[in-house]
């Protein structure tokens, strides 16, 4: 059977040895996701949660580090040190790991676009301290196919950055070649509403491209092909479905046995082996009774870690407070105890996998590898992931697929406790402490390190800088790789900003399709809902009394990637009749009134998840008055605590929306509303 226990054991006294411990697995690697201010306080959190159990480093990076500028740059405004810590240059990576043994650590960076730069910092670290390349474990992210879809940090054109990421993985295999130099990333696929069948058909064509980029590139011979997609590694999501999020697991494995085996002709077991970590659900944590969050990150878990034959390797687990703002250390804590549980008091790891052979979950991931291979063949026909992306064909699906589950959250047909059923509540003591219940960064810190990164600049060598940054350009110009020469800058004191700033000399920068140009929220054809068509109908009669049609911009400011909710309201707003107006992620303020003139918009919405929204809105206000459009109403969405809020609408703002404001109609009729009693004082 295959439920088993591995080791037989004997009751005492009945003429056998006394009764053994039966045979355990060993657990998965215990993670976090952390980092936040500066290099020395995420230092300080990283020391404290392994102190608690923690058994790997899993490192997030601010949104400047991660999209290749300086905390000085005009677009690093209010971002720094927000939602990761700010690595500028090898003295900030050398505080963040101080006292930590990087040759017994396993370290995870979630990093993309700039993952050749930031691994060539903690190689010179390393090497500083003495440490063989050889001997450093570890990932980096490095999935960029993603970030044009979901998460939005991506920096130069596709075709380079998949040279970046074959960079990347040629370097390691030889020289670091205990490190996963990609993690193929379907987790914030699921954020931006992937379906099941998406999330893996999506993740392994990217897959595909990864492995075709680094047979293009030559750097690594063909007999040592199987070892490379060996080390490739996947990062993960799992959802409240925790059934049908299990049998995603299985249907991974199974895939990309298939892939590796009959495209790639990999014939050792162990490099086809499916490596994954895995992170649960943060898209349907609720700001809501966030205390219900606690239920649905176990549970969650649950799908990756029951099936033995497709357990995850390593498992990072968000705090309960994360759809309110920054978790503290003991939020963290939590989530570690949580794993800890799981992994040591049960007798899960005791057994072999529990549902092989079964029927109902055979039968599922039947079903789901037959779709995702549909997919990827539709993918394929196109000319594989990267095409695809360009074309904007991967986009548009997530798009309509998080559409369909927005719609069907405000219809009531999925539920979400909390959200919209069982919403009457105690009022809960995990929220009444004097901090918000969240981490606040000290708006402070980003002057901090500005000035600190001003010393950096003056105390080093700029000759030795400036040849390092030459070297650099000329890789990338002859296409050869650039990690030896990015080390070399890591050495000589270049910063990240620098960095960045050469290669978008020689690659160029990017925008990316923005997926809402042809998807509707609601059905085509057929009846609207009632709810809906009474706010088309409240369109009609604002615009009409206006003279033109109800126009609205729809913003991000700063370098917050994640578009889902930017998207969704776009596209409502569209379903409702406004003409609207969305350029995508990535803009300052200035290009965003300079829009708002320039289209002669009714309304300003702006989207910011970063926790940069009260330096950036203020921005946006008082360049709206300095044009002339005192008179157009902007609303804000984003993770926005109520002491901001109160800070946000001082400055002028008309309306604030948070991720309890889950219903987009009833959000759509408000803007409207404000609309027309702005045009009628306007009057």
């Amino acid at each position: 059977m295959a439920e088993q226990r591995r080791t037989a054991a004997h009751a005492p006294g009945d003429g056998h040895a006394p009764l053994e411990a039966p045979a355990r697995d060993k657990p998965w690697m215990i993670r976090t996701y952390g980092g936040h201010s500066s290099a020395k306080a995420s230092n300080e959190l990283y020391r404290k949660n392994l102190a608690a159990g923690q058994t790997g480093l899993s490192v997030a990076f601010d949104l400047p580090t991660q999209t290749g500028y300086d905390s000085d740059h005009p677009l690093a405004r209010g971002e720094v040190g927000k939602v990761g810590v700010p690595v500028r240059h090898l003295g900030d990576m050398e505080t963040l790991f101080e006292d930590i043994p990087l040759d017994r650590m396993n370290t995870s960076m979630t990093i993309n676009a700039t993952a050749p730069w930031l691994l060539a910092l903690y190689v010179a670290t390393a090497e500083r301290k003495g440490i063989a390349r050889d001997r450093l474990s570890g990932t980096v992210q490095n999935d960029i196919m993603k970030e044009y879809l979901s998460r939005g940090t991506y920096v130069f054109p596709p075709k380079p950055s998949m040279k970046l990421t074959a960079d990347v993985i040629a370097f390691t295999y030889d020289e670091i070649p205990r490190w996963n130099p990609t993690n193929v990333c379907s987790y914030h696929l699921q954020e931006a509403g992937a379906t099941p069948e998406q999330e893996l058909a999506f993740a392994l064509s990217t897959a595909k491209a990864v492995i075709d980029a680094v047979k293009d590139t030559g750097q690594v011979p063909e007999t040592d092909l199987p070892r490379v997609i060996g080390r490739i590694a996947f990062f993960v999501n799992a959802g409240m479905r925790f059934i049908t999020e299990m049998c995603k697991m299985r249907a991974f494995v199974r895939l990309w046995d298939e892939i590796t085996r009959d495209t790639y002709g990999v014939e050792e077991a162990k490099y086809r082996r499916f490596r994954y970590g895995m992170q649960v659900n943060s898209l349907g944590l609720t700001e809501q009774q966030p205390e219900n969050n606690v239920y649905r990150i176990l549970i969650e878990m649950l799908s990756v870690v029951l099936s033995k034959d497709a357990r995850a390797r390593a498992v990072q687990l968000p705090a309960w407070n994360e759809a309110m703002g920054l978790p503290r250390p003991w939020d963290q804590q939590w989530s570690i105890r949580m794993q800890q549980i799981m992994a040591f008091e049960t007798d899960l790891l005791e057994y072999d996998d529990i549902f092989r052979d079964n029927p109902a979950v055979e039968s599922k991931v039947d079903q789901l590898c037959q779709a995702a291979r549909e997919e990827i063949a539709r993918i394929d026909r196109m000319g594989g992931a990267v095409a695809a992306i360009e074309q904007g064909y991967m986009k548009e699906r997530l798009v309509e697929s998080n559409a369909r589950r927005v719609a069907a959250i405000e219809n009531g047909e999925q539920t979400v406790v909390g959200v919209n059923a069982y919403t009457k509540s105690e009022p809960s003591p995990l929220t009444s402490g004097t901090d918000g219940s969240f981490l606040a960064v000290d708006p402070k810190e980003e002057q901090a390190q500005i000035e600190s990164l001003n010393q950096w600049r003056a105390a080093r060598d700029d000759a030795k800088a400036e040849a390092a940054l030459e070297e650099l350009k000329a890789a990338a110009r002859a296409g050869r790789n650039v990690m030896e020469p990015s080390i070399q800058c890591a050495h000589a004191g270049v910063t990240t900003g620098e960095w960045g700033d050469a290669l978008r000399e020689i690659y160029g920068g990017y925008r990316a399709p923005t997926g809402v140009g042809k998807q509707g929220g609601q059905p085509r054809g057929g009846q609207r809902p009632q709810r809906l068509a009474d706010v088309q109908a409240r369109v009609e009669q604002v615009s009409e009394r206006l003279g033109r049609r109800l126009k609205m911009l729809v913003g991000k400011p700063g370098l917050d990637g994640h578009s889902n909710g930017a998207e969704q309201i776009a596209v409502r707003a569209r379903d409702a009749g406004f003409e609207v107006v969305y350029e995508g992620i990535r803009l300052t303020p200035k290009q965003i009134v300079g829009g708002a003139l320039e289209e002669g918009v009714h309304v300003v919405g702006l989207s910011i998840l970063s926790g940069s929204h009260v330096e950036l809105v203020q921005e946006v206000m008082r360049r709206m008055r300095e044009q002339g459009l005192s008179d157009v109403p902007v609303v804000v969405g984003g993770i926005i605590p109520e002491s901001d809020a109160e800070t946000l609408r001082a400055a002028g703002v008309a309306a604030i929306y948070t991720p309890k404001d889950y219903d987009l109609t009833a959000i759509m009729a408000d803007i409207v509303e404000i609309v027309d009693r702005e045009g009628e004082r306007a009057a």
